[in-house]
């Protein structure tokens, strides 16, 4: 494959991709630890280290060989099967947390959606349906979604997305 220079990624991200977040001009290309390289050659340290999704770092040894082992067996099991290693990281989570079941997702928006979706259902089982409010914080982003969204305390993301969905308060 030919190297694109950084313009080119840049002006193709910016044409295909719908413009969701502001990003910072450059392209990163190489990572390990909390570092990462643009295509300059240019290292930078990894604040958000994948906003959130990637905190072990890049590269780390142990998670690159557990990726090279799955991937030589599965690389995804939907929810409609079952799959040892899922049972063997959903024990370890119940073993050391409060929780009795856990709910595995692939986004914060997802989990936030799960977590409205089981305080609503807490309060409909108990025969008190009128107990939904949700009450979010200033500032606050919560995901792309419609209820997540709805819970979202900076207007800005509202834009061009109303009526949001009843239920959130500001506390």
């Amino acid at each position: 494959m030919c190297p694109v220079s950084m313009q080119e990624v840049i002006d193709k991200t910016d044409r295909y991709i719908f413009n969701t977040y502001r990003r910072s001009p450059i392209v990163l290309n190489r990572g390990k630890g909390s570092t990462v390289w643009d295509s300059n050659g240019k290292q930078y340290l990894d604040f958000v280290s994948g906003i959130a999704v990637l905190n072990v770092g890049h590269l780390h040894p142990r998670v690159v060989e557990a990726i090279h082992r799955q991937s030589e067996l599965l690389m995804h099991v939907s929810n409609l099967y079952y799959s040892e290693p899922q049972a063997r990281m959903a024990e370890l989570l119940v073993t050391h947390s409060f929780a009795d079941r856990v709910f595995f997702c692939n986004s914060g928006a997802e989990a936030n959606e799960a977590a409205i979706k089981l305080a609503r259902k807490a309060f409909n089982d108990r025969g008190q349906p009128n107990r939904f409010e949700i009450i979010t914080m200033e500032k606050s982003f919560h995901g792309r979604t419609m209820a997540a969204l709805s819970a979202t305390e900076q207007h800005k993301f509202h834009h061009g997305f109303e009526p949001l969905l009843p239920g959130f308060s500001k506390g």
